[in-house]
């Protein structure tokens, strides 16, 4: 399976709700820019997920861009900036992004995106942990939670498990 690119807020939150140890399960191989990475280090990322990234597991790349910035995109953060780059560059199959104006750029581009709830939805799906649980503890974080999108993706969750338990 070839490699995805993920930008800050998918890392950050996965790793504050521990559930991040999904993502070689799911994809294998994480590459992120070096804006990810100083994001994910630098002294206002929560102290969780600075440790986890001085002690980054062997699954997760920092892989600079060849490509210079697409000036389109100058409305982006670095971070996303430097993932969508990589992303094209690399033709991953996947990018992780939770941002919307970053997400309809990618997606405008030709990038397949998802995002933290869509890399929980498929943990999920595959019995890997249990997506009510994952919800609350992102209630506990600054994630901006779109509620319908979370209502849906918990009913879902609720029809596949009556479909295996029936």
């Amino acid at each position: 399976m070839p490699a995805i690119v993920s930008d800050t807020t998918p890392l950050n939150y996965l790793v504050l709700i521990e559930a991040v140890h999904v993502l070689p399960r799911l994809y294998q191989r994480v590459l992120i820019p070096p804006a990810v990475r100083d994001e994910l280090t630098r002294p206002k990322a929560p102290q969780t997920v600075r440790l986890w990234m001085a002690h980054s597991p062997s699954w997760l790349e920092v892989v600079t861009p060849a490509l210079p910035p697409d000036p389109a995109l100058s409305h982006l953060d670095d971070g996303e900036i430097q993932a969508i780059a990589l992303a094209l560059e690399y033709q991953t199959e996947l990018l992780l992004l939770d941002e919307r104006d970053a997400t309809i750029a990618a997606r405008q581009l030709g990038l397949t995106v998802t995002g933290t709830l869509g890399v929980l939805d498929r943990a999920a799906a595959l019995g890997w942990l249990d997506l009510p649980t994952m919800f609350i503890r992102l209630g506990h974080t600054t994630f901006r939670s779109p509620v319908r999108v979370m209502a849906t993706l918990l009913d879902q969750d609720a029809a596949r498990k009556q479909k295996t338990e029936g």
